[in-house]
C-alpha cells in the first residue's frame, strides 16, 4: 500500500480525528492484509503514519519471535509514546531472548531504543525472580530524561513483585539520584504496591538524597531516518 492510498484514507476521516479512527481504519487493514512496507520511509518525518505502519504490521504477524525480529529491523522511534505503544507485541517473549535484545538495546546511542530496552519488560516479562535477577544488571546511569523515566517505570514495576528485593537494591544500585528519585515517586504513585513498603521506600529516598550522585539530565533532540 502507498504512502498516498494511506494519506487519502486519513484524509476521508473527520476533522480532528482520534487515535479510535486510526485503530478502525488499522482493523480494516489488517483484515485485507496490506503491506504497510512503503511507509517505512516516513515514519519519522510524518507522525501520523507511524501508527499505522507498526501497528498494521505487528497485528498480522502471529509469532512472537518473528513480531520481534521485525521490531529489531524498524527500532524508528521518535517519541517516548511511540516507543512504549509496543511492548504488548513483545509480552509473551521467552525471557532470555528479550533479554538478549535488551542487552543491545540498552547501550544503543539512540536514547528512544535505550527506552525500549527497558520498557519492553513493563508486561508479564518482568514477574518471574529469573527476570528480576536479568533485568537489574540492564540499570545504568543514563542522562537523557526520556531513558531515566523508562528505568523509573520499570524499577516501580519489578517492586509490585518484588519490593524487598527492590528495597535492599536500590541504594546499592550506584543509579543516580535522577533515576532513584524517580522510580520512588513512581512506587509511591503507584496503587499496587502497599503502604508499609511506600512509607519505607519514602524514608530511603531522604537517604539517597544524600548518598546517591546526581547527574543532568537531557531531552534529546528528534530523530532522524538514516
Amino acid at each position: 500500500m502507498t504512502k498516498e492510498m494511506v494519506q487519502a484514507d486519513l484524509d476521508r476521516l473527520p476533522e480532528g480525528y482520534k487515535t479510535a479512527e486510526v485503530d478502525r481504519l488499522i482493523e480494516r487493514y489488517v483484515r485485507e492484509k496490506q503491506d504497510m512496507s512503503a511507509l517505512r520511509a516516513y515514519v519519522l518525518a510524518e507522525q501520523q503514519l507511524h501508527r499505522i505502519y507498526f501497528h498494521t504490521s505487528l497485528k498480522q504477524i502471529r509469532d512472537v519471535n518473528e513480531r520481534m525480529k521485525w521490531l529489531d529491523g524498524n527500532l524508528l522511534f521518535s517519541d517516548w509514546w511511540h516507543t512504549d505503544e509496543n511492548i504488548r507485541f513483545v509480552s509473551d517473549l521467552n525471557l532470555e531472548t528479550a533479554l538478549e535484545y535488551a542487552r543491545r538495546y540498552v547501550t544503543d546511542s539512540d536514547p528512544f531504543i535505550r527506552r525500549w530496552g527497558y520498557v519492553m519488560f513493563i508486561s508479564k516479562l518482568c514477574r518471574s525472580e529469573a527476570a528480576l535477577h536479568g533485568i537489574l544488571p540492564l540499570l545504568h546511569n543514563d542522562e537523557h530524561y526520556y531513558v531515566q523515566m523508562a528505568q523509573a517505570w520499570l524499577i516501580a514495576e519489578l517492586t509490585v513483585f518484588f519490593p524487598d528485593e527492590i528495597y535492599e537494591w536500590l541504594p546499592q544500585s550506584g543509579l543516580n539520584y535522577t533515576i532513584t528519585g524517580r522510580a520512588v515517586q513512581k512506587i509511591c504513585d503507584s496503587y499496587r504496591i502497599d503502604t508499609r513498603m511506600k512509607v519505607l521506600f519514602r524514608t530511603l529516598r531522604e537517604s539517597l538524597k544524600h548518598t546517591a550522585p546526581t547527574h543532568k539530565n537531557t531531552i534529546p533532540d528528534n530523530r532522524t531516518l538514516l
